[in-house]
């Protein structure tokens, strides 16, 4: 879900920063002028948010190898491919700018007591884990089935400012 979000804003912050039209990451045109930004698109989104490739694919409409294939060729192509490099540091410079804005806690302690006083909460009878990280800070909320919705929504809600990933266990 948050890797989703993640790589439709950087989409979204390439297309505005190189002035194409909205969406256009996605058109099937082999154009060099959206060629390349899908390529730096797919790589920083790996490389920052660690984005499953099949979110990748699914959002600029290609098969998932083809962003393996990206991944490959980064090296080489930062080295030989100035344009490529370029665009590559402008976009990723950006998005970490953007990401690193964001609130990231420092221990246990301080993102419990944050989503704590947000209204998170532990269940009496707990069948189910969310966990959320934040940096290299990670706790486990224990929820019933019942109060699982409502309780990854507050979580949500709460870390809207922060830099975190939640998984379900």
């Amino acid at each position: 879900m948050e890797q989703e979000l993640n790589f439709k804003t950087l989409c979204k912050m390439t297309t505005n920063m190189l002035e194409l039209p909205e969406g256009s990451l996605a058109y099937k045109s082999r154009r060099e002028e959206l060629q390349i930004p899908r390529m730096v698109v797919s790589v920083v989104s790996k490389m920052v948010d660690n984005t499953h490739f099949d979110i990748i694919s699914s959002g600029i409409n290609r098969d998932r190898t083809l962003i393996n294939y990206y991944m490959k060729m980064h090296k080489s192509n930062y080295r030989s491919f100035p344009k490529y490099r370029d665009m590559f540091n402008k976009i990723y410079n950006a998005y970490n700018e953007i990401q690193g804005a964001k609130r990231t806690f420092i221990d246990k302690y301080h993102l419990r007591e944050f989503l704590r006083q947000a209204g998170v909460s532990h269940s009496a009878r707990p069948q189910t884990t969310i966990r959320v990280r934040s940096g290299k800070v990670k706790v486990d909320i224990k929820v019933s089935y019942r109060d699982f919705s409502n309780q990854l929504d507050l979580c949500k809600l709460a870390l809207t400012d922060c830099n975190y990933n939640i998984n379900i266990l």
